[in-house]
Formats: C-alpha cells, sequence, structure tokens
C-alpha cells in the first residue's frame, strides 16, 4: 500500500462536507487532550508515537479498514513514520502534512452571503485554531475584519476577486492570536482601524475605531456600522454589515460569551460585559445574523461550514444570555473561568507592536484551541 499525503485544505473540506474520518493521533497523551481536529463525524485514536516505535502489529485490530484513516502528530515526522507502518501492513492510511502545525494555520474562505447592491461577504474560517475573519467585497472595493496573521491569504483571495482593500478593521486588540490587520494595511495602502481604549499602549499609527463609525465599501451603501460594546476588553467593537449582519468580536459567540478577564481585569469588566450583552445588543433588530471571531465547538459550525445564527435565536438558546441573577452572571464569567490561551500576554505584546517574533515563535504562541469563551 502507498501512503497518501493530505494537506490541512483536504482535511477542512472532510469537516465541512461532514464526512467520516478515522485518526490516528501520536501526539503525547496530553497533548491530544488539550487539542485535536474536530469533526462532526471523526474517530480518533490517540497511541504516543514512542509506543510505537517497536511497531503497529498491536493497535492493528483498533484501526478500522472500512474507512480513511489519518495519521497525525505535531510536525508530521512521526506520522509520516506510523502511516509507512500501517501501510506496510496492508492499511490504506494518510499523513496530515505539515501536522498540526499546518493545520492551526489553515484558513478556508466560504461565502456567507450576498449583499445589497451585488455585494458579498466571506468568512474566513480557521478550522484548527477557532478564529474567524470577515471579507465585505462591493463594486472593487474590500474591507476586512479580524484577520488573522496569514496575511497573504487575504491578498490572495482579494485579487482572485479582483478587488482593492481600502479598510482594515480589529475589533478589539487581540490577545488569542496574532493579528494581520495592520501589515494588511500596510501592505495595500489601507485604513487601519483598532479601537483607542485597548490602543494607550500601541506603538504605530491607527484610525480610532469608534461608536458611530460608519465607512461605506464600494458604491452600493454598503455601510460598515461600529457599535461600542467593551467587557471581553474595554475598548471592543462591534459591527453591522448592510443592516444584515452584526459582527460581535469576542463578545457574543453562537454558543458561548466573551471572557472579560485576559488583560487581568475580570472584575472591572464584567459589568461592561453584562450591558453589552444584556442592554446594547437587546436594543437591535432579532434579525440580525451574528457572525463572531471564533468558535469554541465544532458544533457552532453550520451545514455549509459557516458560523452564524440570528441574534434572536441566540437570546432564546444562548445560556450566556440568560442568566438573571447579576451576581450568578459575575460568579460565572470571573470564577470558571477555562484555561488563559497559550502566550496571551506575549501575544498582547505583539499586537500592539512592542514585540516582534519570527515566524517559528509566533507559531509557538498561537498553538492550541481556542480560549476566548465562558461556556
Amino acid at each position: 500500500m502507498s501512503v497518501q499525503q493530505w494537506s490541512a485544505a483536504d482535511v477542512a473540506k472532510k469537516v465541512i462536507n461532514n464526512e467520516e474520518l478515522f485518526i490516528l493521533d501520536v501526539r503525547n497523551v496530553d497533548a491530544f487532550e488539550d487539542w485535536k481536529i474536530d469533526g462532526h463525524k471523526f474517530e480518533y485514536l490517540n497511541i504516543p508515537y514512542f509506543e510505537l516505535l517497536d511497531g503497529v502489529e498491536g493497535i492493528l485490530a483498533k484501526i478500522p479498514t472500512d474507512k480513511e484513516v489519518l495519521v497525525v502528530c505535531a510536525k508530521e515526522g512521526s506520522s509520516m513514520m506510523v502511516a509507512d507502518m500501517l501501510a506496510e501492513a496492508g492499511l490504506k492510511a494518510a499523513y496530515l502534512a505539515g501536522g498540526m502545525k499546518t493545520w492551526s494555520e489553515y484558513l478556508e474562505p466560504i461565502k456567507v452571503g450576498n449583499l445589497t447592491g451585488g455585494g458579498e461577504l466571506y468568512q474566513f474560517v480557521r478550522l484548527g485554531k477557532g478564529c474567524l475573519s470577515y471579507m465585505v467585497i462591493s463594486e472593487g472595493e474590500a474591507a476586512i475584519i479580524d484577520a488573522v496573521r496569514f496575511t497573504e491569504v487575504f491578498l490572495n483571495f482579494a485579487s482572485e476577486k479582483n478587488v482593492k482593500i481600502k479598510h482594515v478593521f480589529d475589533t478589539h486588540l487581540h490577545a488569542d492570536h496574532i493579528s494581520g490587520g495592520r501589515h494588511i494595511a500596510a501592505a495595500t495602502g489601507a485604513t487601519y482601524y483598532l479601537p483607542p481604549k485597548d490602543a494607550e499602549e500601541v506603538v504605530y499609527d491607527y484610525e480610532p475605531l469608534v461608536d458611530g463609525t460608519t465607512v461605506q465599501i464600494g458604491a452600493s451603501n454598503i455601510d460598515v456600522g461600529a457599535i461600542y460594546s467593551p467587557g471581553h476588553t474595554i475598548g471592543s467593537t462591534s459591527f453591522v454589515v448592510d443592516s444584515k449582519y452584526l459582527l460581535t468580536g469576542d463578545i457574543l459567540f453562537i454558543d458561548s460569551i466573551g471572557r472579560p478577564d485576559l488583560a487581568g481585569l475580570a472584575e472591572d469588566w464584567v459589568e461592561d460585559l453584562r450591558e453589552t450583552l444584556y442592554k446594547r445588543y437587546r436594543e437591535l433588530s432579532d434579525d440580525l445574523v451574528v457572525l463572531p471571531a471564533h468558535f469554541m465547538i465544532i458544533h457552532e459550525l453550520n451545514e455549509d461550514g459557516t458560523v452564524g445564527k440570528r441574534l434572536g435565536e441566540l437570546f432564546a438558546e444562548n445560556h450566556g444570555l440568560n442568566i438573571e441573577d447579576e451576581v450568578t452572571f459575575r460568579s460565572i464569567v470571573t470564577d470558571n473561568l477555562p484555561p488563559q490561551p497559550n502566550a496571551y500576554q506575549e501575544i498582547r505584546q505583539v499586537n500592539m507592536g512592542k514585540i516582534t517574533p519570527a515566524q517559528d515563535e509566533q507559531t509557538e504562541m498561537e498553538i492550541g484551541p481556542n480560549r476566548c469563551a465562558v461556556r
């Protein structure tokens, strides 16, 4: 049997198309339990590579012969060797090129919907990290919101669509991933917007993003309107796009709400978080489709691979929007927090422009799942 090499794009198609896949993950148990490739119909077997150095005969009975088998490790080498051993044993196996490092970095652009006058809205889904970025397109112009650090993906996509990037926004100063926003702006001549309350320590120039800011994209009246919505950070800002979509940044997710503690000010910001979720957002139309900057679990993906849901449905279904007692709410979002994102303090420093790590260092800083939510 020959061994196949799968790209992260190949695996992403399996996730989005809701297909079956058996994954043999040969990383250490703690790494697997902390973070793995999630799919609606995926099955898993975690056997650390060092347990397979003498061969795979002992695990063959645990591996199906009627399903595609993908071997995964951190960076590729170990999974390639195990896949070779499986092939020698007569099984059809593949390995993930670049391992979990590549999976963490892959972005899948998916069209969310059409906008007024022929415009389009795209969501860039980073399945391995849970990050969501956006591109609004209208009549040859584009705006990008919450871009991750892989700037070439956005530049290439804009080129494919034959549009010029005119505006770049970050809803807040990110702490779980490195923003590509100001770098895209520098490469294209676009204006870069950042909430000033999050930007007190940044060392670069930006356009202040404040409540009521409205930027028109193209000539078809697709307004990207900003709504001040603090709580995850003191400057967190949401956007209403074309009166149809509500981009919530890291304040509101499909199955959870934003955590207020990543700048060490949870007790100070919890009231802002509650006011945004329970007052500011409730003044908006229930028909707005919420498009967050992250997702936490695979079940938040829609059938087409996008992440989004009507605001009215979230008011009815999202537990974080239905905690009537303020004391209980405070306890939930300050006392029951998940582990903080990997290297989040250093990531904030990068996003302030204070440090510029090498690419390999940036990769290591971002490794791991989304941890921006309280669920």
